[in-house]
């Protein structure tokens, strides 16, 4: 079988699977990942000649030469504009590997996601700003994020600008101008585009995920001069999201970056993928809003008292992940015991499936 035919055969596996992963290492079986679990999908065992010849093929000459030096990579492949992939390239135990996110064709609206309305509503309330979407790797955050500026896209005349690593989502033709940067695509590194992005007069911009202080600062910085900002972390709460942006700094810039952050954020968004009864996937949500007891909170550093606020805040639209894992769990969509492994805090979860 040649390389083309394999990945072909591949790729249709992960499709008519309806997969959200491919992973290929050498010694095992191409294994997909389907509603969070690993499936091994053939009975022979890759080889390293397998999965270098596949590396070639989906990386091309030049990333491949990138990945051979550097021993890790990640990029975007498309499939005969069939499918789109995240990849990462890397090496275990000398042997290269790969691991593939699939990416929709399409973005899907924020409605399509099964995301409550108040998500909907926060990317076309007012034009400067913070708004932050976190939670564990693979439970949906640059899907949701891509949903919210999509939304902006198609509704109004913006010029939207992308800083991606690598670009995942391909936005639309829509009402903005939308310019998709992928480091070293377009820009050699995530540092300099940081810090030219303030001189390509955008309206709305989105960073895939705030990595280290400097993107934390940038961030901050280009929210506070007077435009609306879409980023990621890899957070598990509002409260810890917000503790990690402070403490990212040195303590003599603390006071500043909480003055900051108490300014320009909007929301935070925390967010995990629950599997359903029918082996799905369905979002469970933490919502924080920024209004003025958090605000004030914020900037007097008391973290700790942010969760009293989000659980006391239901008629705002804000709301605790436990609050929305028990609302799957009251439709029908999630068995409690697979609610309580998802839950922060489970005797929470328990007060709201008897409250809900």
């Amino acid at each position: 079988m040649s390389i083309d035919t394999l990945l072909e055969k591949l790729i249709n596996i992960v499709l008519d699977e309806k997969a959200s992963d491919l992973h290929l290492a050498p010694g095992y079986p191409p294994t997909i990942r389907k509603s969070n679990k690993l499936i091994q999908v053939s009975n022979i065992r890759l080889t390293p000649s397998h999965i270098d010849a596949l590396c070639k093929t989906i990386l091309g000459p030049q990333k491949y030469s990138d990945f051979v030096t550097n021993k890790e990579l990640d990029t975007a492949f498309d499939f005969n504009k069939i499918v789109r992939f995240r990849v990462n390239a890397y090496f275990t135990l000398g042997k290269p590997a790969l691991a593939m996110r699939v990416i929709p064709a399409s973005i899907r609206s924020l409605t399509e996601l099964n995301l409550p309305n108040i998500v909907s509503s926060l990317p076309l309330q007012g034009e400067q700003g913070l708004i932050l979407v976190v939670g564990p790797t693979g439970h949906g955050k640059t899907t949701t994020v891509a949903a919210m500026v999509n939304l902006i896209n198609q509704f109004h005349f913006k010029h939207i600008i992308t800083l991606e690593d690598p670009v995942e989502y391909i936005f639309p033709p829509g009402k903005s101008l939308v310019s998709q940067r992928e480091v070293h695509l377009d820009t050699h590194d995530f540092k300099n585009s940081l810090r030219s992005i303030l001189r390509e007069d955008p309206d709305v911009v989105l960073i895939g995920e705030m990595r280290d202080v400097e993107t934390i600062e940038a961030v901050l910085t280009i929210a506070e001069t007077g435009h609306l900002v879409f980023s990621t972390m890899h957070t598990y709460s509002a409260a810890q999201t917000i503790e990690r942006i402070i403490q990212s700094h040195p303590k003599s810039k603390q006071d500043t970056v909480r003055m900051q952050l108490a300014y320009i954020l909007k929301a935070i968004i925390s967010q995990r993928l629950i599997p359903t009864k029918n082996g799905g996937l369905r979002p469970a949500v933490e919502i924080l809003l920024n209004n003025n007891a958090i605000k004030n909170l914020i900037r007097e550093g008391k973290i700790t008292n942010i969760d009293n606020i989000i659980k006391t805040s239901l008629s705002e639209g804000m709301q605790p992940l436990e609050y929305s894992i028990a609302q799957l769990v009251k439709e029908g969509l999630v068995t409690q015991e697979t609610a309580e492994r998802y839950a922060l805090f489970p005797e929470e979860l328990k007060y709201w499936i008897q409250n809900v």
